[in-house]
């Protein structure tokens, strides 16, 4: 039987009706919708991130949970190319707060009697591992938590950045970092002092892959499953950063304030990233792995005191703990990690004098200078005061 035109009509206005709820559905079911009280609170927020992406910044999200309020918001665009506007529910690069997650996942396999954090990550590697890492018989798996272990950059190493911005297709696979650094001296004495290396926590993830099989999908059952983090992915499938809703990532190539897209170099980099690197996420999903982290809700008491006992940098200043590190944002103490990457940049922080939780994210580059930053920077330190005034 023919529809008549009228009939048509209104299928196709219930097709569209039904979308339409499918869509709000899948936007309520990422991050929980923001109050009125909420709204007038971070008004200001708003303003500040609308003018971080007003000097160039392509977008930006911002999750914030207080005692009593819970508030996300995205300003600017996740793909530049299609005016796709940035989301709540786009996922976003954690880049090295991937460390905190690794941290704790260890500090679950210490409580369980798996792992020792004062013994020698030599114990709990395989035999040839072992060998290429000079005197890992001397370095503990806290000394690599908290950056103290001496263990020398394969991030710094021009052979690594050579291959990755010529050949981005280079497979990298996890001993290949290690074997970049394999008979390299220590840069320190062991325990000695801090200094932030990256080669540290992929080692770590090498320690958990031999104790575990495979330390991501010890990851995913013990986080990521028990907390129902639903839109956090971390090496569940070879293409798991092929998602549509992961953003585009944008750099300042030439450092002249001209930002080109970086996604394809992003994505190649990150895929490869182990114990480092390489977590994706939402606002929500990521307040809500720190809320519980902070609360007891994955390790125990203990264990988070020994994950927030700091370390000193060179001039006596508390650093980093196991996994977490210390700083100072918008004139208050900060407890959690940051991250940057070829074309995006991270933050997630609890601030205990306020009892609030911060996630920010952009989706253009940090570890490559551009003009853009030095202005956006100052606008970032302000958004920060006005959410914890």
């Amino acid at each position: 039987m023919k529809r008549n035109l009228t009939e048509k009509l209104l299928l196709l206005v219930f097709v569209f009706f039904a979308l339409s709820l499918a869509g709000n559905a899948q936007q309520e079911n990422c991050a929980p919708a923001n109050s009125d009280a909420a709204n007038r609170r971070f008004e200001s927020v708003r303003r500040k991130m609308d003018e971080v992406v007003s000097l160039g910044i392509p977008g930006m999200v911002a999750g914030v949970k207080t005692q009593d309020l819970e508030w996300y918001f995205a300003s600017g665009f996740s793909r530049l190319e299609s005016q796709t506007r940035m989301n709540t529910c786009n996922l976003q690069y954690l880049q090295s707060i991937s460390k905190t997650y690794l941290a704790t996942s260890i500090l679950i396999l210490s409580e369980r009697d798996k792992v020792d954090l004062d013994l020698p990550v030599s114990n709990y590697l395989p035999d040839d591992v072992a060998s290429w890492i000079s005197r890992s018989d001397e370095m503990t798996v806290r000394m690599l938590l908290n950056h103290s272990s001496g263990i020398p950059e394969y991030n710094y190493l021009p052979q690594y950045i050579t291959v990755l911005l010529q050949d981005p297709d280079h497979d990298f696979q996890p001993r290949d970092y290690m074997k970049l650094i394999q008979g390299k001296d220590l840069d320190f004495e062991p325990g000695s002092r801090y200094s932030y290396r990256n080669s540290g926590y992929v080692l770590l993830a090498l320690m958990m892959d031999h104790l575990t099989g495979d330390h991501a999908a010890y990851i995913r059952e013990n986080i990521f499953e028990r907390l129902g983090l639903k839109h956090t992915f971390y090496r569940d499938t070879p293409s798991y950063l092929d998602r549509p809703e992961l953003v585009n990532g944008y750099w300042d190539r030439y450092s002249n304030g001209i930002l080109e897209n970086s996604s394809f170099l992003q994505v190649q980099n990150v895929k490869k990233m182990v114990g480092d690197d390489g977590i994706i996420t939402n606002p929500a999903d990521a307040i809500r792995f720190l809320e519980a982290l902070i609360e007891g809700k994955l390790v125990s008491k203990a264990s988070l005191a020994e994950m927030r006992t700091w370390i000193n940098d060179s001039n006596g200043v508390p650093q980093y703990g196991l996994g977490l590190d210390l700083t100072t944002l918008g004139g208050k103490e900060a407890i959690g990690h940051s991250g940057g990457g070829l074309g995006a940049g991270s933050q997630l922080y609890y601030f205990p004098e306020k009892n609030t939780f911060v996630f920010l994210a952009i989706n253009l580059a940090t570890v490559t200078g551009s003009p853009i930053h030095s202005e956006a920077e100052k606008v970032l330190n302000e958004l920060y005061f006005e959410i914890l005034r």
